[in-house]
């Protein structure tokens, strides 16, 4: 197993940023090679990605969710091994530190060359990234789920 951790600070009060990732349709907009998530059950999603050149489909279920601090998550099928968790923190009113883990399996040649040089850091970075322009632009979620797991 390979792991990554990231963080960054968004400039959106906690239950923004939390609300928001709990809108896991939204994700292909500032999650690149996420191509469509789809929410099956409140704990069950479809991910279907293409990282790398390399398409893969799979389901992700929560294993943990408790509002305005964490969102956790493992594949259950399909062609990706991962766990991850995102945390958020608060460090001003209007600014959330979101950090990410995720734990993951390079399954296949190219998948494990890609993860050498750091792809996948560089990856989940850009993410966040994009995640801090998405919240920052909008100010607002697009919905929430307050659901507990």
């Amino acid at each position: 197993m390979s792991q990554v951790e990231e963080s960054i600070e968004v400039r959106v009060p906690v239950h923004t940023a939390y609300n928001q990732w709990t809108q896991f349709e939204s994700f292909p907009p500032f999650m690149d090679g996420v191509e469509r998530i789809e929410q099956r059950t409140d704990t069950l999603t479809h991910r279907v990605t293409k990282i790398g050149g390399q398409a893969r489909e799979f389901d992700a279920e929560l294993t943990e969710q408790v509002p305005d601090e964490r969102v956790a998550w493992t594949t259950v099928g399909g062609e990706a091994r991962q766990a991850g968790v995102v945390t958020f923190h608060r460090v001003q009113d209007d600014t959330t530190k979101v950090m990410l883990q995720l734990d993951f399996d390079p399954r296949g040649v190219a998948a494990t060359v890609g993860d050498k040089p750091g792809f996948v850091k560089r990856q989940v970075s850009g993410d966040l990234a994009r995640f801090k322009e998405f919240m920052e632009a909008r100010g607002a979620e697009t919905g929430a789920w307050r659901g507990k797991v």
